[in-house]
């Protein structure tokens, strides 16, 4: 490798360093040996693996499984022919040749980095090699495998053996020419291994074949290494590389697609782009004020569980006029963008979102359209594996998957011919799968990667089957491109309505954040989108009137705002509901004084030594007041007067002396007492005859008290007990309902890799128990092997209620 980097120049070697997911390039020049070293330690293959592109992958996996091989070798074994092939094999090998994953070496040989290498398994469903599996094979073993196949060993050691036997089943002619003379059903048997290759296949469907005691097809084949068995027999056989090499014969290639699949596009101009693209980004914009604005007057509550469940969805839906998938958009793009936070047991709308409300539809469109771009999640998916409905903002685990989907679709939208776009954008998934294809396919889309489709068709991101300049700026991550985008695509904030006969407001485009205010406080919202529609009515008006509006403030904010005058029946309706508002009023009273003498009773209204009880004239005979009964007859009678208390019926209530008593202790019940010499007797005898003999020791005490360190260790929160690992102490303040044997018991689980039973709560809040292996704590998640699900799952330690052994 160092050899391939000192044949770059300057420019071409900062290309590798930025290409890397986790390399940059240093501040001071550094010789080549220390920056080969650098790339060696910064390799990331879990991060640049979801980049490679399909050729990428299988010409890496192809290189795995040969190993060191020229760049002829490879290109046979991919069954690269014509000029689409090896312009694919030349892209493919430049490619990972600029992230310093492939390179060729002196000799011409195609190297790869170790842990690329070891991220295969089984490449091409190959097995180790036969050195590999015969590691721990015993020397006299290894001598009736080479008397089976009528091969003289070169020597009596082991090595000479291994050897031997290697060098023959390297041989695809020797191989081929054995198994032709092989018991039929070997050859049948045989024959399905090496196509399949897997070891799971074959744990999964031939174990009852060939464990030890199998028929003699699968025991002809153990004896002459052409399967590989363990020592104690109870692991599948294997079938080594060389073997399955030669099995598969001259004739079969690994797979290799070169050339992306092709899209059914049809003919789109770029104003057809630019107008659908605003109109989608235009309605969002609106439905995400709606929602926000819904949130912010009437904050969701959060599940037990966590999260914003459905029917706070529903309600916020509702409210706002948008359907779920939009809502669930707007609040986790919200969330990410730091305009919603958790407030205690409810979601609440932040200092920014007041900032976020005042400015422009571009800008504002613009803030969550980058929230969305680095959401490492699919904000829109509604339903989990099991069809459960999943809660918003609950968490979700970093789904890199779902990120590189999401770069998928801009990269496959991208690459169409100028002045196409697809006929259908449902028709993207084939080549997102090709550009990225360990992106997720989640699991509830009918059609490969609908959901992220969507949601950028709802962003107006892809418009007409084509990426749209704001879909251009976001797959570049060039913010200044994407807010100049903006403002060209989303018209600025409609401040003025055209009011109707018929008692409806319209306001085409984002309303600006006074109108909407206006318009919600005074009617109620029907339609969002490009164009939004309110409807007034004897209850708005009232609902404004509430709030302290007059009926004349009423009419000016809204002729104000007016396109033209106001229609006559609004101003009717305004000024009729206001006739009838307040004609009678309530109020809070915590007693009432009534009287037959008005004089006395404006006495006590005007008395200063009764000011605290907030005293106010309703009529000439009644009080009211805000203190309560036993306050205020305290405080009359302290001030000179002779008040008596009514009942709820209007009598007069008899106050009785009312005199504390406690309760009387429970008497213990007698204990019968022993006979002569029992316990009981005999201590209290003893009792009596020490006497001061068990007087305590004060110097023997003082003596110890000032042995006794200085400052006592502080004690660990778990009752003063410390913990015994790191991996103790960080479950322990995520699993926060687990008492301490339970932590331990987990913490000795994830570090010893061993099975466990959990009791865990998930994010739709079910109860549920999983025994779960082969834990890695990345807090706050434990990342697992799950029995029940037999998949890999992700489970938050806060949802873990119990632990019991597996």
């Amino acid at each position: 490798m160092a050899a391939w980097l000192s044949g770059l120049d300057g420019e071409r070697l900062e290309r590798v360093l930025v290409a890397r997911p986790d390399g940059v390039a240093a501040p001071e020049p550094q010789s080549l040996g220390e920056v080969a070293d650098r790339l060696r330690r910064q390799a990331s293959v879990a991060r640049v693996l979801p980049r490679l592109t399909l050729p990428c992958l299988q010409a890496t996996e192809a290189l795995a499984a040969l190993g060191t091989a020229s760049r002829a070798e490879l290109a046979y074994l991919l069954g690269v022919s014509g000029a689409d092939g090896v312009r694919g094999l030349d892209e493919a090998l430049g490619g990972l040749a600029e992230l310093a994953l492939v390179w060729p070496d002196g000799d011409g040989q195609l190297c790869m980095a170790e842990p690329l290498r070891l991220a295969w398994h089984t490449p091409l469903g190959l097995d180790a090699p036969l050195v590999e599996l015969l590691a721990d094979t015993a020397s006299e073993e290894l001598r009736r495998m080479l008397v089976a196949l009528g091969v003289k060993s070169p020597g009596t050691t082991r090595r000479q053996r291994l050897s031997a036997l290697v060098g023959h089943h390297s041989d695809p002619e020797q191989v081929t020419a054995l198994v032709a003379g092989a018991p039929a059903a070997t050859r049948k048997l045989l024959g399905r291994l090496a196509l399949r290759g897997s070891e799971r296949a074959a744990q999964e469907d031939e174990f009852g074949e060939i464990h030890a005691g199998s028929p003699p097809g699968a025991r002809w084949a153990l004896e002459r290494g052409l399967l590989v068995q363990d020592r104690y027999g109870y692991v599948p056989a294997r079938m080594p590389a060389e073997v399955a090499f030669a099995l598969r014969g001259d004739d079969w290639h690994a797979p290799f697609d070169p050339v992306p699949p092709s899209v059914s596009s049809a003919p789109v101009t770029s104003e057809d782009v630019d107008r659908e693209a605003s109109a989608a980004a235009t309605a969002f914009a609106a439905d995400a004020a709606s929602v926000l604005a819904v949130c912010s007057a009437s904050p969701p509550a959060v599940l037990k569980s966590g999260g914003v469940g459905a029917r706070e969805l529903a309600r916020i839906g509702k409210a706002a006029r948008c359907d779920d998938g939009v809502v669930r958009l707007v609040l986790e793009t919200a969330h990410a963008a730091g305009l919603l936070a958790a407030d205690g047991d409810r979601v609440a709308a932040t200092d920014g979102y007041d900032a976020w409300a005042e400015r422009e539809p571009a800008e504002r469109f613009a803030v969550l359209l980058q929230a969305w771009r680095e959401l490492p999640f699919a904000p829109s998916q509604a339903r989990g594996e099991d069809g459960k409905a999943l809660p918003v903002l609950a968490g979700t685990p970093p789904c890199v998957a779902c990120a590189q989907a999401r770069d998928g679709l801009l990269i496959a939208a991208a690459i169409l011919p100028a002045g196409r776009g697809a006929e259908n954008a449902a028709e993207l998934g084939p080549l997102i799968a090709w550009h990225r294809p360990l992106a997720e396919e989640l699991h509830r889309d009918a059609v490969p990667f609908a959901t992220h489709v969507r949601e950028a068709e709802l962003l107006g991101v892809i418009a007409r089957g084509a990426l749209s300049r704001i879909g251009a700026a976001a797959r570049e991550h060039d913010a200044k491109a994407l807010a100049a985008a903006c403002r060209r695509l989303l018209p600025a904030a409609a401040k003025t309505a055209r009011f109707g006969t018929d008692l409806t407001a319209v306001v085409t485009g984002t309303p600006s954040a006074s109108l909407a205010a206006l318009l919600d406080a005074t009617a109620d919202r029907e339609a969002g989108g490009t164009a939004s529609v309110w409807r007034f009515g004897p209850g708005t008006v009232r609902r404004a009137l509430d709030s302290g509006r007059t009926p004349e403030a009423i009419v000016a904010d809204l002729a104000a705002v007016a396109v033209g005058a106001l229609p006559q029946p609004l101003s009717y309706l305004v000024h009729d509901t206001a006739r009838g508002h307040g004609r009678m009023r309530v109020t809070t009273a915590a007693c009432v004084i009534h009287g037959e003498e008005p004089a006395l009773l404006a006495e006590l209204a005007a008395h200063r030594q009764l000011t605290g009880l907030g005293l106010r004239r309703l009529a000439p005979t009644v009080l009211v007041g805000r203190s309560p009964l036993d306050d205020t007859l305290a405080a009359l009678r302290a001030a000179g007067y002779a008040p008596v208390a009514e009942a709820a019926d209007g009598t007069v209530r008899v106050e009785k002396p009312q005199h504390r008593r406690a309760a009387a202790p429970v008497p213990r019940p007698r204990q019968p007492e022993r006979a002569s010499g029992g316990r009981a007797t005999n201590a209290r005898k003893k009792k009596k005859s020490r006497g001061a003999a068990d007087a305590p020791d004060v110097g023997a005490l003082a003596a110890k008290l000032l042995a006794a360190p200085p400052i006592a260790p502080e004690p660990d929160p778990e009752n003063g007990i410390p913990y015994n690992t790191d991996v103790e102490e960080i479950t322990a303040y995520y699993a926060r309902l687990l008492p301490l044997a339970d932590i331990r018991q987990l913490a000795h689980a994830i570090s010893k890799r061993q099975a466990i039973t959990i009791e865990y709560v998930d994010a739709s809040g079910n109860y549920t128990v999983r025994t779960i292996s082969e834990i890695d704590l990345d807090a706050p998640y434990i990342y697992a092997w799950c029995h029940l699900r037999d998949d890999d799952r992700v489970f938050t330690l806060s949802r873990v209620h119990g632990v019991m052994p597996a």
